[in-house]
């Protein structure tokens, strides 16, 4: 079980490394000490549904949300490094927030990702690109919903 709080009638889910991920439509429940407290079920299915979230959203990806997807994906960063055709030093700095992950790069990360993890829209990168604005401060938060606590869904923006 992770680190939940409620927040806006939704969990805050931090336990994944992002900061920015609330999960809707669990109830809580009392453990044996009478604290309430929720169980999260597939956490795979969960963080699949989140790296979806990450690659459905409409402003630039952030250098935590590169490293939850490269880990998502089962990447080093050497092996996404010669994948993007850029150095590991390189995608070590995005990684950390020191540089800003360039256009072609993110659109990049986002078709690979659909493809790796098997929800790849049937959209192009002209697309993709298109849905993608400029400005990181506009993102929303990336919302999860579920209803059974085993199958997940992103919640559009």
């Amino acid at each position: 079980m992770g680190y939940i709080t409620m927040q806006n009638e939704a969990y805050h889910y931090t336990d994944c490394g992002l900061d920015n991920v609330y999960i809707e439509g669990f109830d809580l429940v009392c453990d044996d000490s009478g604290e309430e407290t929720i169980c999260i079920p597939a956490i795979g299915r969960l963080h699949k549904a989140i790296a979806q979230s990450i690659v459905m959203m409409p402003c630039p990806i952030s250098g935590k949300e590169l490293r939850f997807l490269r880990t998502e994906m089962g990447y080093t960063q050497k092996e996404l490094a010669d994948i993007l055709k850029t150095s590991e030093q390189t995608l070590a700095r995005w990684e950390k927030g020191q540089t800003s992950i360039p256009g072609a790069a993110d659109i990049l990360i986002r078709k690979l990702t659909g493809e790796k993890l098997g929800f790849e829209r049937d959209e192009g990168v002209e697309s993709i690109a298109g849905k993608i604005h400029k400005e990181r401060d506009a993102c929303p938060e990336l919302r999860i919903h579920t209803e059974t606590g085993r199958d997940y869904r992103p919640v559009a923006a």
